[in-house]
C-alpha cells in the first residue's frame, strides 16, 4: 500500500502524529525528478505489488506492510535530511529503494545504524556500513564477464569511459582499467559529466578522436538517453560497440531504436528473459496494473525483490532490530523475478546476463560468468 509521497514542509510539525502502529511502515526512496526520474513510476508500481502480495499473505510481523515514498532524485543531502528525519522520528521502521549511490553515501550513515535499509540498485561495490542490505549487480559480476565476452567475441581492445561525475561511474571505470588489462586491452579515455547534463556533442568528438573499439557508459538515466542520442547522430556506431551497465526497457524507449545499434547491456534481469520466474512476475505485474503499466525494466523490478527481500530478513529475524537482522542475514534468501536469491556478506547473488539492443527491447545473447565480488 503506497501512501501520499513525503513532502518537506512535513518536517516542522510531529512527524509521529500520522502514524499507525499496527503498520510496519518503510520509506520507499526512489526517484520522482532528475536524470533518473524515469524509472521512478515502474519502481513504485513494482514495489505496490509486491507489498500487496505479503499483506495478502498475513503481512510482516503480524503487521500491515505499508510504503512511505520519499524523492529519491532530489539532491543527496536532501535525500538524506528528509529520511533521517523519518527514522529518527520513528515514522519509518525500514528504507528501500533504487537511487544513486550518491544518495547512499548520504544516507547509510543516517539511518542503517536504527533501521534496516535495502538498496536495491546496482552499485560500485564495497558497501560496508552496518545495516545495508544489497541486491544489485557489481562490477565483478556485470563489467569483468561482460568486457571480457566483448574482448573474446569483437576483439575489442581499445576502451573509453562516459560517465556521471560522482561515486558510482568513478569506482566502476577503476575496476573496468583492470578489467580491460586482464582481456588485453586498456582504457585510453575517461570522461566524466555532471547528472543533468543533455549536451553530449564535445563528447561524442572525443569518443570519435580516441578511436576506440568500444565505450563504457556510466550514465544515468537521462544522461544516457542523450548521449546515445547524440553518439547516434554522429554516426560512431559504425565505428564502435558500446556496453552499459545502467540500461533498462524505460531508457531504451526513451532513446529510440536508432541511437541503440551496436549497444550491449550487463544486467541481472530484462523484461526480454524467458526464465519461469520472470514470465510469472511479468503476469502478476500485467494482471494487477494492466499491459499498458510502464516498462518494468531492471531498477525498476529491483524495488520488487527489496520488499521481497525485507520481508525475509524481518521474518528470519522475528525483530526490526538491526543487529539481530544482520546476525541472521546470511541464511536468508528470498524469490523474485531473478529466481531463488541468498544472501551472502549482505548481497545477494544472482545471475548475470549480456544482452543487445534490438530496436524497442533488449535481446539476451548470453548468460555470464558465475557472481564474483
Amino acid at each position: 500500500m503506497l501512501q501520499s509521497p513525503v513532502a518537506p514542509e512535513r518536517f516542522g510539525g510531529d512527524l509521529r502524529g500520522g502514524r499507525d502502529d499496527s503498520a510496519l511502515t518503510v520509506a520507499l526512496v526512489v526517484p520522482h525528478q532528475g536524470p533518473l526520474g524515469l524509472i521512478g513510476p515502474s519502481s513504485e508500481l513494482c514495489a505496490e505489488l509486491a507489498a500487496e502480495e505479503i499483506n495478502e499473505a498475513g503481512g510482516v510481523l503480524g503487521r500491515e506492510l505499508r510504503l512511505l515514498p520519499v524523492d529519491g532524485g532530489a539532491a543527496p543531502h536532501v535525500v538524506a535530511n528528509e529520511v533521517g528525519a523519518l527514522v529518527s522520528h520513528g515514522v519509518v521502521d525500514a528504507v528501500i529503494g533504487t537511487h544513486t549511490s550518491a544518495v547512499r553515501h548520504e544516507l547509510a550513515p543516517r539511518v542503517a545504524h536504527g533501521v534496516p535499509y535495502v538498496y536495491t540498485s546496482i552499485y560500485e561495490g564495497g558497501e560496508r556500513n552496518p545495516g545495508v542490505f544489497l541486491i544489485g549487480e557489481t562490477p565483478g559480476n556485470q563489467l569483468r564477464p561482460g568486457m571480457r565476452l566483448l574482448a573474446d567475441e569483437f576483439r575489442v581492445r581499445r576502451w573509453c569511459v562516459v560517465g556521471n561525475d560522482y561515486v558510482w561511474p568513478r569506482k566502476s571505470a577503476a575496476a573496468a582499467r583492470h578489467f580491460a588489462r586482464e582481456s588485453g586491452g586498456r582504457i585510453y579515455e575517461e570522461m566524466y559529466v555532471p547528472q543533468g547534463t543533455i549536451e553530449f556533442s564535445d563528447v561524442v568528438e572525443r569518443v570519435e578522436r580516441a578511436d576506440v573499439d568500444a565505450v563504457l557508459v556510466l550514465l544515468v538515466g537521462q544522461d544516457a538517453v542523450q548521449f546515445h542520442q547524440a553518439f547516434a547522430r554522429r554516426e560512431l556506431h559504425r565505428r564502435c560497440l558500446r556496453l552499459t551497465t545502467l540500461m533498462d526497457e524505460n531508457m531504451l524507449l526513451a532513446a529510440g531504436p536508432e541511437a541503440t545499434v551496436g549497444l550491449y547491456a550487463a544486467a541481472g534481469y530484462f523484461e526480454s528473459l524467458t526464465t519461469p520466474e520472470r514470465l510469472d512476475f511479468a503476469a502478476r505485474y500485467a494482471r494487477r496494473f494492466g499491459v499498458d503499466a510502464p516498462h518494468v525494466g531492471n531498477l525498476g523490478q529491483s524495488c520488487y525483490e527489496g520488499v521481497r527481500l525485507l520481508h525475509a530478513l524481518l521474518d528470519q529475524a522475528r525483530s526490526l532490530d538491526v543487529q539481530a537482522i544482520s546476525a541472521v542475514a546470511d541464511t536468508v534468501s528470498y524469490a523474485g523475478a531473478r529466481g531463488r536469491r541468498q544472501l551472502r556478506d549482505r548481497h545477494a547473488a544472482q545471475r548475470v546476463y549480456l544482452a543487445e539492443a534490438d530496436a524497442m527491447e533488449f535481446s539476451v545473447v548470453a548468460e555470464l560468468a558465475e557472481p564474483e565480488r
